[in-house]
Protein backbone atom coordinates (compact mmCIF):
# COMPACT_ATOMS: atom_id res chain seq x y z
CA UNK A 1 0.00 0.00 0.00
CA UNK A 2 1.30 3.78 -1.08
CA UNK A 3 2.33 6.26 1.66
CA UNK A 4 -0.06 9.32 2.19
CA UNK A 5 0.53 12.68 3.19
CA UNK A 6 -2.14 14.68 4.97
CA UNK A 7 -2.86 17.67 2.35
CA UNK A 8 -4.55 20.70 3.87
CA UNK A 9 -4.57 22.73 0.34
CA UNK A 10 -3.40 22.79 -2.86
CA UNK A 11 -3.10 25.76 -4.59
CA UNK A 12 -2.26 28.24 -7.48
CA UNK A 13 -1.19 31.80 -6.54
CA UNK A 14 2.08 33.88 -6.88
CA UNK A 15 5.23 33.25 -4.43
CA UNK A 16 4.31 36.31 -1.73
CA UNK A 17 8.24 35.57 -0.47
CA UNK A 18 11.47 34.11 -1.51
CA UNK A 19 14.15 33.48 -4.19
CA UNK A 20 11.00 33.61 -6.46
CA UNK A 21 8.59 35.86 -5.04
CA UNK A 22 6.12 37.52 -8.15
CA UNK A 23 6.55 34.19 -9.81
CA UNK A 24 3.50 31.80 -10.46
CA UNK A 25 3.65 29.14 -7.85
CA UNK A 26 1.17 26.15 -7.09
CA UNK A 27 1.66 25.43 -2.92
CA UNK A 28 0.81 22.02 -1.46
CA UNK A 29 0.12 22.83 2.41
CA UNK A 30 0.83 19.63 4.45
CA UNK A 31 -1.07 19.77 7.60
CA UNK A 32 0.87 19.71 11.03
CA UNK A 33 3.75 21.45 12.90
CA UNK A 34 6.08 21.03 15.82
CA UNK A 35 6.12 24.74 16.57
CA UNK A 36 3.60 27.21 17.83
CA UNK A 37 5.22 30.78 16.69
CA UNK A 38 3.66 33.98 18.29
CA UNK A 39 2.76 35.31 14.75
CA UNK A 40 1.72 32.16 12.84
CA UNK A 41 -0.55 32.92 10.16
CA UNK A 42 -1.38 29.42 9.31
CA UNK A 43 -2.25 28.50 12.66
CA UNK A 44 -5.47 26.74 11.42
CA UNK A 45 -3.47 24.00 9.14
CA UNK A 46 -1.19 23.24 12.11
CA UNK A 47 -4.20 22.06 14.77
CA UNK A 48 -4.91 18.29 15.61
CA UNK A 49 -8.39 18.69 14.00
CA UNK A 50 -7.15 20.21 10.66
CA UNK A 51 -9.22 19.10 8.11
CA UNK A 52 -7.28 17.02 5.16
CA UNK A 53 -6.92 14.76 2.33
CA UNK A 54 -5.00 11.87 2.45
CA UNK A 55 -3.00 11.78 -0.53
CA UNK A 56 -0.35 9.85 -2.00
CA UNK A 57 3.34 11.27 -4.04
CA UNK A 58 1.75 9.77 -7.15
CA UNK A 59 -1.53 11.87 -6.64
CA UNK A 60 0.31 14.71 -5.53
CA UNK A 61 2.82 15.02 -8.58
CA UNK A 62 -0.40 14.37 -10.93
CA UNK A 63 -2.24 17.50 -9.20
CA UNK A 64 0.46 19.56 -9.46
CA UNK A 65 1.19 18.95 -13.23
CA UNK A 66 -2.44 19.55 -14.08
CA UNK A 67 -1.97 22.72 -13.14
CA UNK A 68 0.47 23.80 -15.77
CA UNK A 69 2.92 25.58 -13.05
CA UNK A 70 6.28 24.75 -13.02
CA UNK A 71 7.02 26.10 -9.49
CA UNK A 72 5.98 23.95 -6.88
CA UNK A 73 5.88 24.61 -3.06
CA UNK A 74 5.85 22.48 -0.52
CA UNK A 75 5.06 24.44 2.49
CA UNK A 76 3.55 23.53 6.10
CA UNK A 77 2.93 23.78 8.87
CA UNK A 78 6.27 22.14 8.78
CA UNK A 79 6.67 19.77 5.16
CA UNK A 80 9.77 17.70 7.04
CA UNK A 81 7.96 16.48 9.81
CA UNK A 82 5.35 14.09 7.94
CA UNK A 83 6.22 10.62 7.83
CA UNK A 84 7.98 9.39 4.86
CA UNK A 85 8.22 12.72 3.39
CA UNK A 86 11.64 11.91 1.24
CA UNK A 87 9.29 9.55 -0.99
CA UNK A 88 7.13 12.85 -1.60
CA UNK A 89 10.59 15.14 -2.07
CA UNK A 90 12.11 12.32 -4.45
CA UNK A 91 8.83 12.01 -6.67
CA UNK A 92 8.54 15.99 -6.92
CA UNK A 93 11.94 16.78 -7.74
CA UNK A 94 12.31 13.65 -10.23
CA UNK A 95 9.74 15.39 -12.21
CA UNK A 96 11.61 17.70 -14.48
CA UNK A 97 8.51 19.57 -14.94
CA UNK A 98 8.52 20.79 -11.32
CA UNK A 99 10.63 22.97 -9.86
CA UNK A 100 10.67 22.72 -6.34
CA UNK A 101 11.19 24.80 -3.29
CA UNK A 102 10.32 23.53 0.28
CA UNK A 103 9.26 25.97 2.95
CA UNK A 104 10.88 25.15 6.39
CA UNK A 105 10.61 26.42 9.92
CA UNK A 106 14.79 25.97 10.90
CA UNK A 107 14.22 23.36 13.33
CA UNK A 108 14.38 20.39 11.49
CA UNK A 109 17.40 19.37 10.07
CA UNK A 110 18.08 19.28 5.72
CA UNK A 111 21.06 16.57 5.43
CA UNK A 112 19.19 13.43 3.77
CA UNK A 113 16.79 16.00 1.91
CA UNK A 114 19.75 17.75 0.47
CA UNK A 115 21.13 14.85 -0.84
CA UNK A 116 18.69 14.09 -3.64
CA UNK A 117 19.92 13.85 -7.29
CA UNK A 118 17.77 16.84 -7.68
CA UNK A 119 17.85 18.84 -4.78
CA UNK A 120 15.08 21.16 -4.30
CA UNK A 121 15.16 24.76 -3.02
CA UNK A 122 15.57 25.68 0.96
CA UNK A 123 14.00 28.02 2.53
CA UNK A 124 14.69 28.21 6.21
CA UNK A 125 13.49 30.45 8.70
CA UNK A 126 15.44 31.51 11.64
CA UNK A 127 12.45 32.10 14.30
CA UNK A 128 13.53 35.15 16.12
CA UNK A 129 13.34 36.10 19.88
CA UNK A 130 9.36 37.37 19.67
CA UNK A 131 9.14 34.15 18.02
CA UNK A 132 9.18 32.09 21.47
CA UNK A 133 11.08 29.79 19.35
CA UNK A 134 14.21 30.48 18.67
CA UNK A 135 15.44 27.65 20.88
CA UNK A 136 14.31 25.31 18.44
CA UNK A 137 16.32 26.33 15.53
CA UNK A 138 19.21 23.81 14.08
CA UNK A 139 21.40 26.26 12.16
CA UNK A 140 24.74 24.57 13.00
CA UNK A 141 23.40 21.46 11.83
CA UNK A 142 21.63 22.97 8.61
CA UNK A 143 24.91 25.49 7.70
CA UNK A 144 26.78 22.40 5.75
CA UNK A 145 24.23 21.65 3.31
CA UNK A 146 23.07 25.00 2.41
CA UNK A 147 23.72 26.25 -1.15
CA UNK A 148 23.89 29.58 -2.97
CA UNK A 149 20.30 29.20 -4.41
CA UNK A 150 18.53 28.87 -0.35
CA UNK A 151 17.11 31.26 1.41
CA UNK A 152 17.59 31.86 5.43
CA UNK A 153 14.92 34.02 6.59
CA UNK A 154 14.47 36.09 9.00
CA UNK A 155 10.86 37.47 10.39
CA UNK A 156 11.40 40.11 12.95
CA UNK A 157 8.57 41.59 14.88
CA UNK A 158 10.61 43.93 17.49
CA UNK A 159 14.29 46.25 17.07
CA UNK A 160 15.38 43.41 19.28
CA UNK A 161 14.61 40.70 16.32
CA UNK A 162 16.44 42.77 14.16
CA UNK A 163 19.56 42.84 16.46
CA UNK A 164 19.42 39.22 16.72
CA UNK A 165 18.91 38.76 12.82
CA UNK A 166 22.33 40.81 12.00
CA UNK A 167 24.04 39.19 14.65
CA UNK A 168 23.36 35.56 13.22
CA UNK A 169 23.95 36.74 9.74
CA UNK A 170 27.28 38.41 10.97
CA UNK A 171 28.01 35.19 12.75
CA UNK A 172 27.86 32.82 9.97
CA UNK A 173 28.74 34.69 7.29
CA UNK A 174 24.86 34.05 6.19
CA UNK A 175 25.33 36.41 2.96
CA UNK A 176 28.44 34.10 1.77
CA UNK A 177 26.59 31.49 1.87
CA UNK A 178 22.86 31.83 0.14
CA UNK A 179 20.04 34.34 0.15
CA UNK A 180 19.21 36.35 3.20
CA UNK A 181 15.76 37.94 3.62
CA UNK A 182 14.66 40.62 6.26
CA UNK A 183 10.90 40.35 6.71
CA UNK A 184 8.13 42.29 9.06
CA UNK A 185 5.88 40.16 11.29
CA UNK A 186 2.91 41.73 9.11
CA UNK A 187 1.52 44.67 11.18
CA UNK A 188 4.06 44.83 14.25
CA UNK A 189 7.02 46.42 12.38
CA UNK A 190 7.02 48.80 9.76
CA UNK A 191 9.16 48.18 6.76
CA UNK A 192 10.62 51.72 6.72
CA UNK A 193 11.86 50.84 10.54
CA UNK A 194 13.54 47.82 8.73
CA UNK A 195 15.37 49.62 5.88
CA UNK A 196 16.52 52.36 8.76
CA UNK A 197 17.90 49.45 10.46
CA UNK A 198 19.54 47.85 7.30
CA UNK A 199 21.57 51.16 6.44
CA UNK A 200 22.29 52.43 9.95
CA UNK A 201 24.07 48.63 10.17
CA UNK A 202 24.97 48.16 6.13
CA UNK A 203 23.46 44.89 5.80
CA UNK A 204 24.88 44.53 2.43
CA UNK A 205 23.91 41.52 0.59
CA UNK A 206 20.31 41.33 2.64
CA UNK A 207 17.03 41.95 0.71
CA UNK A 208 14.18 43.11 2.97
CA UNK A 209 11.07 41.20 1.84
CA UNK A 210 7.38 42.00 2.16
CA UNK A 211 4.67 39.63 1.71
CA UNK A 212 3.06 40.02 -1.62
CA UNK A 213 -0.20 38.26 -1.16
CA UNK A 214 -1.14 39.81 2.08
CA UNK A 215 -1.02 43.29 0.22
CA UNK A 216 -2.61 41.95 -2.91
CA UNK A 217 -5.34 39.94 -0.69
CA UNK A 218 -7.10 40.39 2.78
CA UNK A 219 -3.84 39.35 4.89
CA UNK A 220 -6.57 37.08 6.34
CA UNK A 221 -7.55 35.28 2.95
CA UNK A 222 -6.73 31.49 2.46
CA UNK A 223 -5.53 30.11 -0.84
CA UNK A 224 -4.02 32.54 -1.89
Amino acid sequence: MSNTFKVAEIFSSINGEGTRAGELAVFVRLAGCNLNCSYCDTMWANSADTPFTEMTAQEIKAALLETGIRNVTLTGGEPLIHENVYELLSVLSDEEDISLEIETNGSVSIEQFAGLENRPIFTLDYKLPSSGMENKMVLNENLPFIEKKDCIKFVAGSETDLERAFEITEKYGLTEKCHVYLSPVFGKLGPAFMVEFMKKNTLNNVRLQLQLHKFIWDPSERGV
